[in-house]
């Protein structure tokens, strides 16, 4: 095995960019398993042509657009400055109001705003939810869980220990109910996500920064060699994903 030719390889991998939220550079290179749940069938069934709709964390508004809401009725927050110019160039111009936040609790919005709020893998802060909801408005969020590719991380980074691991559905659920939410859903699964080549993994692992601290092709090159290692034998390396869905109603 010619590992410095690998490396050179994956530090290819590292400096690809990476825009949005898509990671259709991987397409063929990995694979998880399906969801029990459809986020997006699920969000379009609180979704009505006149109800005042916002997208927390849109990312580049990939998944907003596919909703096809009425682009005079939805808001979108972003933080991350690339995905915020992104948002500007593709959604500002169709009429969706568009907004750079960077502190959950302290929404750029007046109290009562939105019929229905959506977040898909942002952080949020339940009070503010609340404060922005109308009576009888809908909370649909899905989540990355704090055990997210915890198998992963610990092949990859020495000692490494997930900050959130308390951040589970149990722990949330409890937090809505304290916060006057009624649950209509809520669901939790660990999806198997296999790599298929090494290259991938540092590619993933690059962009996933929080549950790969630290991460660089350089410092981890024994780690990444025990992983090919490992993929020669059994064809793939193997992760758990961590999600969780919660459908919350604000109670009148």
């Amino acid at each position: 095995m010619d590992y410095k030719k690998l490396k050179r390889i994956w530090q290819r991998e590292e400096q690809m960019s990476f825009k949005g939220w898509d990671f259709s550079y991987l397409e063929n290179r990995w694979e998880s398993d399906m969801l029990p749940w459809d986020y997006s069938y699920i969000v379009k069934e609180y979704l009505k042509p006149h109800l005042k709709l916002l997208d927390i964390g849109t990312g580049g508004g990939e998944f907003l657009l596919t909703l096809c809401h009425p682009y005079a009725n939805t808001s979108v927050t972003e933080a991350y400055e690339p995905n915020v110019n992104l948002c500007m160039e593709r959604l500002k111009p169709l009429g969706i109001d568009v907004r750079q936040v960077y502190e959950d609790n302290r929404m750029p919005f007046k109290d009562n705003s939105f019929d229905i709020v959506i977040n898909r893998h942002a952080s949020f802060d339940i009070k503010e939810i609340k404060r922005i909801l109308r009576a009888d408005g809908v909370f649909v969020t899905q989540q990355v869980g704090g055990k997210n590719n915890e198998m992963l991380s610990n092949k990859l980074i020495k000692k490494y220990e997930s900050p959130y691991k308390k951040f589970t559905l149990e722990n949330t659920s409890k937090q809505f109910e304290e916060n006057d939410f009624e649950l209509i859903y809520e669901n939790e699964y660990y999806p198997s996500l296999r790599f298929y080549d090494i290259g991938a993994v540092v590619y993933f692992a690059k962009i996933i920064q929080w549950e790969f601290p630290g991460f660089t092709v350089e410092t981890n090159f024994n780690e990444l060699c025990e992983l090919q290692d490992e993929l020669i034998k059994k064809g793939y390396i193997e992760s758990f994903e961590h999600r969780f869905i919660v459908v919350a109603k604000l109670k009148n």
